[in-house]
């Protein structure tokens, strides 16, 4: 039996070769769908992880900053709490400083005027002892006398000294001079007489002494020769 040959027809093969080609592209565009879709999948999912991740490091942040304003909130209670200690301090000091201040304005001389009581009754003394007309004259001197060492005696105590320049050399810091006297055989500038002492507390001045400053007249001499020359 002889077989016969079955024409191809050239239409029918360029459509199959269509056919086949569109089901190349259809696949391959399913093929880029799920690529993409997976591609999709990965970077939701990686996304999802930074978000996690972000809140839980916000998370973190936010419990720092909370233990951290708690603790600055204690240190700031603690120091205010010693500012108001300190404060109440400070205003105690100067209160307990105001009352001695005004203390030593109305008791500062308790001390010097219970020095000063001996003497005044020792002086009351001499006064009655000199109005009875059997008083000895030369004790009733030596009572005056020791009066007045027991005075000095109490003025030195308390720091005030007797300034007496006599036959010394003239101190404008010290002393007043009342007048100027020529005294042939002393130098210039000398004490010659304490018309009335003086008294220093400490360093400080409280009168100064008034005396008569000697001056030599032969220095006189030369001055007046010019003059007449």
């Amino acid at each position: 039996m002889t077989t016969e040959e079955i024409p191809i027809n050239v239409s029918d093969e360029k459509m199959a070769t269509a056919a086949n080609e569109e089901s190349v592209n259809e696949a391959s565009m399913v093929v880029e769908e799920i690529e993409k879709s997976e591609s999709a999948t990965v970077e939701a999912t990686e996304s999802k992880d930074e978000t996690d991740v972000s809140t839980e490091e916000a998370e973190v942040s936010v419990d720092m900053l909370t233990r951290k304003l708690e603790q600055t909130t204690i240190k700031s209670e603690e120091n205010w709490d010693l500012f108001v200690r300190q404060k109440a301090e400070t205003e105690n000091i100067r209160r307990r400083l105001e009352r001695d201040i005004e203390k030593a304005h109305k008791y500062g001389l308790e001390k010097l005027a219970s020095e000063l009581l001996p003497i005044k009754d020792s002086m009351e003394l001499g006064l009655d002892a000199a109005e009875k007309p059997e008083t000895d004259i030369a004790a009733m001197k030596e009572g005056m006398v020791l009066t007045l060492k027991m005075l000095s005696s109490t003025l030195e105590k308390f720091g005030i000294i007797e300034i007496n320049p006599q036959d010394q050399k003239f101190d404008p810091h010290l002393h007043e001079a009342m007048a100027m006297q020529p005294v042939p055989s002393v130098e210039d500038g000398t004490v010659v007489l304490v018309h009335q002492k003086g008294y220093q507390i400490h360093e400080r001045l409280l009168r100064p002494a008034r005396v008569i400053v000697a001056k030599n007249p032969k220095t006189e001499q030369p001055a007046q020769a010019e003059n007449t020359a």
